[in-house]
């Protein structure tokens, strides 16, 4: 199945010069969606780690079904103010603004080795702020993951001191 043609191109949004990548039909085609899960385990199978750490809302739904496909913990991290207990607190720059992230003090004990997995890798501000959550805590990142890899934005290259995993690469 080619999941790569699957993906749905939004040009401006969500603002002009932005080109969205909409994975919603890879989802909705339980083949395509098993295919995406079954790649993205299969790039991490020779990693040692105990949880994946993704954040919402897109990240979630790759993030809690690859943990529950490889026998791991899943730590949800969430924009401010939606998480009921302490919380570590991020803030970072998107191509077109600024988010502010959570995740629980308690979510990572220190030492714990995990994978943090986003669905899309653009400029790699959404999961280094992830990343930095992890590591406040005590967590060690062995990779940074992602469904989508957009190869000619340099967010690869800004997580230089990260084990990159990527699916799909997409040129342009």
């Amino acid at each position: 199945m080619d999941l790569k043609g699957m993906i749905r191109i939004i040009p401006d949004f969500p603002k002009p010069g932005i080109s969205f990548k909409d994975i919603t039909p890879v989802l909705k085609d339980p083949c395509a969606f098993k295919q995406a899960i079954d790649m993205l385990a299969s790039r991490l199978a020779g990693l040692d780690f105990d949880l994946i750490v993704s954040p919402e809302a897109r990240g979630f739904t790759f993030g809690a079904a690859l943990a529950y496909s490889m026998g791991k913990g899943f730590v949800p991290v969430r924009k401010a103010g939606k998480l009921p207990f302490e919380c570590v607190r991020g803030t970072y720059k998107l191509e077109y603004g600024v988010n502010t992230l959570e995740m629980h003090k308690d979510a990572i004990r220190p030492g714990q080795k995990v994978v943090a997995l986003d669905d899309v890798l653009a400029t790699g501000g959404t999961i280094s702020a992830v990343a930095n959550l992890v590591e406040q805590v005590g967590g060690k990142v062995e990779a940074v993951a992602f469904l989508i890899e957009l190869a000619y934005i340099p967010g690869r290259q800004n997580l230089k001191r990260y084990n990159v995993v990527s699916a799909i690469s997409l040129d342009s």
